[in-house]
């Protein structure tokens, strides 16, 4: 069985926090959404592994930054905390691809404080889908299943990935941030962070250890076929004004790969007019 879902590109192509990230990419599935389970091979006996000294691990962990410390350096490479809140609205425009199946696409992300989003992707063969916030109703419009709003844990995580200012992590977005480690993430070494947040669930992000810059992450959001995880890896920082933002994001959810790359990115010049609910959409509000 495949299907068509949607997953946050929101979540990386910055609404604000969300170059590319953003969390509202739709997705084509092409992979299957279930599989026939294999039997687990039995596990293999082997010698019992002594204990690490438990003031081994403690010592790793005291030695790690603080996941505070790390985020704010994202912020500062990226351009620091005055010119992120110096802009009220976004406009980037790209190209997205899912190599497996041949399918491409154009894709406008539109970003407002505090809280709006629109995602707009043409895709080849397929036709346009539409994914908004606006404040107060979420909601989307795609050929296989036509208007849809958005209720419940979606509605909640739709308003969560739409503020616009999510770069800064401010102070009350989450329950609880702690660095978990130093990792390897997409080939080079990185701080795993992980964000619990305050309504459930928890968001892992990978912060670059050299260049201080977000590398990825894997986040898990609901969608109308259930709970759905992706991992994000986020490159080819480029300047863009007084910020330097991620213009490549590779995810990979269900075992179908997309590839989102930005080519144009434009601040301060989106009207309020455009995250104005569609018709279809306004049919649908009680």
């Amino acid at each position: 069985m495949r299907g068509l879902m949607s997953f946050p590109v929101r979540v990386a192509i910055r609404s604000r926090g969300a170059l590319l990230l953003l969390l509202l990419v739709t997705v084509v599935g092409a992979a299957p959404l279930a599989q026939t389970p294999q039997a687990p091979a039995a596990p293999k006996p082997s010698a019992p592994k002594p204990a690490a000294p438990a003031t081994e691990s403690a010592t790793s962990t005291r030695d790690l930054p603080s996941a505070r410390s790390i985020l704010d350096r994202h912020i500062k490479e990226m351009g620091g905390r005055a010119a992120i809140l110096a802009h009220s609205s976004t406009h980037a425009t790209g190209t997205i691809s899912m190599t497996s199946n041949g399918i491409t696409g154009a894709i406008d992300v539109y970003a407002a404080k505090p809280d709006k989003s629109l995602v707009k992707i043409s895709l080849g063969g397929i036709g346009d889908i539409v994914e908004g916030f606006d404040g107060t109703y979420g909601w989307t419009l795609q050929p296989l299943t036509g208007p849809m709003l958005s209720e419940g844990k979606e509605l909640a995580q739709k308003k969560f990935d739409a503020d616009f200012y999510s770069d800064l992590h401010q102070e009350g977005r989450y329950a609880s941030m702690k660095t978990v480690e130093k990792t390897s993430f997409d080939g080079r070494p990185c701080y795993k962070v992980a964000l619990t947040r305050k309504e459930g669930g928890e968001d892992i992000e990978y912060y670059d250890v050299q260049t201080g810059l977000k590398a990825g992450a894997v986040l898990t959001r609901e969608s109308p076929m259930g709970p759905i995880t992706a991992t994000q890896v986020h490159s080819d920082y480029k300047k863009f004004g007084d910020l330097l933002l991620a213009t490549t994001m590779k995810q990979t959810q269900m075992g179908v790969e997309q590839i989102l790359k930005i080519t144009s990115f434009e601040f301060d010049n989106v009207p309020p007019s455009t995250f104005d609910p569609p018709a279809q959409i306004k049919a649908l509000i009680k």
